[in-house]
């Protein structure tokens, strides 16, 4: 695999929903070795440290369950210009923080796809397609909203204009099993790629990620995965407030995560929702950790072997 500038930005965001611990989230993965981790697969790796949220005052929301408004709208502001300054130096890794960092990592990222001349695309890896705006969710949780922002939806008008609006024929969402009836007609009368646990448990995981990745190849596009740790079945990556059963494997984790290496197509990664208060003994970010190593090259036989003594 090509060697890659990684720059990890810590984006310790805790205001997309009320349950809190995500704030810890980007120590986690630092005292899990990401760094390290992709040092050894010949990687060079730049910590930036965490950042802060913006300070604006916003209105009122219309929607009076809408939680944090204003740090929401402040985090999006710093993290759309923290990606369109670290893309061109290397490839960012967004350290989370809750799901609402990606309302600025996605616009920024896609801000910069624009200023290269190339189509942008997301894969969204998630039990929830987080298409709600800040006016038709019902929980007032924002981490459920970054898809309905950049991809232009109204609603957003308290949050930073979109540099460059993504084009929802250019999202695949894979991993979904918990959608309501509001997102659900929204998406129905869209043309986001869907990849639910239903079609990934008929047809397998392999088949639908390649079909998207040729088509980004094909168009010579720019690739940003969010990495949501629901993504994953609870069982093996239970630090998140946000428990889905049913998710995928850790065999079907890696066997993305190495697609997308194979593809080369990725130029940004946002790692979402841990939170270390609900972990187990380091579990869920030593996964999220081994699954970014398999992103950046590392292979089955790379991998350490346990004792069988």
């Amino acid at each position: 695999m090509t060697q890659k500038h990684c720059i990890l930005v810590g984006a310790p965001v805790d205001c997309g929903k009320r349950r809190r611990g995500c704030l810890m989230g980007p120590d986690a993965y630092r005292t899990a070795g990401i760094a390290e981790a992709i040092a050894e697969l010949g990687h060079t790796v730049a910590d930036i440290g965490n950042l802060t949220p913006k300070a604006v005052t916003v209105p009122a929301p219309q929607n009076p369950l809408v939680h944090a408004l204003a740090e929401n709208v402040g985090w999006t502001h710093t993290l759309m210009s923290a990606a369109q300054q670290a893309a061109p130096k290397g490839m960012p890794i967004f350290l989370g923080g809750d799901h609402a960092l990606a309302a600025g990592t996605v616009a920024g990222m896609a801000a910069h796809a624009q200023s290269e001349g190339r189509p942008f695309f997301a894969l969204w890896l998630d039990a929830h397609s987080d298409i709600h705006t800040p006016e038709t969710t019902d929980s007032g949780n924002l981490h459920g909203t970054p898809v309905g922002y950049v991809t232009g939806r109204p609603g957003f008008e308290a949050y930073p204009p979109l540099p460059a609006i993504v084009e929802s024929r250019n999202i695949c969402m894979v991993g979904l099993r918990s959608v309501d009836a509001a997102e659900r007609a929204i998406l129905s009368d869209g043309d986001v790629t869907l990849v639910d646990m239903r079609r990934i448990d008929e047809e397998g995981i392999s088949a639908p990620l390649q079909a998207f990745l040729n088509r980004v190849a094909a168009e010579d596009g720019m690739l940003h995965v969010s990495l949501d740790v629901d993504f994953l079945d609870p069982s093996i990556a239970p630090a998140v407030g946000t428990t889905v059963p049913g998710g995928a494997t850790v065999r079907e984790g890696h066997l993305v995560m190495e697609m997308l290496s194979d593809s080369g197509l990725v130029t940004s990664l946002d790692l979402v929702e841990l939170n270390p208060f609900l972990d187990d003994r380091g579990k869920t970010a030593n996964l999220m950790v081994e699954l970014t190593a398999s992103l950046l090259g590392r292979r089955i036989f790379d991998r350490p072997t346990r004792d069988k003594s």
